[in-house]
């Protein structure tokens, strides 16, 4: 069945169908969230409060579009949020002269550390890029579905997409890698 179908099958009350949606997108939702949180708690939490709220708002789905850039968009609207809970979270920390170390174990470095190790080079990106970058990678998304994604005009995103592309080429040479 297509996405289409299922949808239609969950307004009509047959919520088992919206496991099938689920199923289909949980792999990609994960995935994206891991891009751009960086652990994997948060995006399957992440994850997760989207298939809920899509759930919820079905019924404002315009059928006219595409289902996969309003899933997405919800997706990365709910990362955002994450990112900016964490934030305000480290502000709380120092506000109060309170070193987070103290609650949080931090592993020592790693002298061996490459930042060829792709979460490292994702950390460098901000979360349009990554987004961006993993859409255009990893979904074949051209710059004018990225930008209904993201809510920006497609020339806004080709340049994240360019600058995703080069901060990663810029640390890879810096790290002396042949392209």
């Amino acid at each position: 069945m297509t996405d289409e179908q299922l949808l239609r099958s969950c307004l009509l009350g047959e919520v088992e169908e919206y496991h099938k949606i689920v199923e289909r997108y949980r792999t990609k939702a994960l995935a994206i969230a891991m891009n751009i949180l960086g652990n994997r708690e948060d995006a399957e939490d992440a994850s997760q409060d989207t298939f809920i709220q899509v759930y919820k708002n079905l019924e404002r789905f315009d059928f006219q579009r595409s289902f996969p850039n309003w899933f997405y968009s919800i997706l990365y609207k709910r990362c955002l949020d994450r990112l900016r809970k964490r934030r305000r979270f480290a502000r709380f920390y120092q506000k109060i002269k309170v070193e987070p170390s103290q609650f949080f174990s931090v592993p020592p470095a790693n002298p061996s550390f490459s930042l060829l190790d792709k979460q490292e080079l994702m950390k460098s990106l901000n979360p349009k890029e990554r987004i961006s970058l993993f859409l255009w990678a990893n979904e074949g998304y051209t710059s004018g579905e990225i930008a209904i994604v993201l809510k920006c005009s497609p020339s806004t995103a080709r340049v994240h997409l360019f600058k995703a592309r080069k901060k990663i080429k810029t640390l890879l040479e810096n790290e002396n890698v042949t392209l």
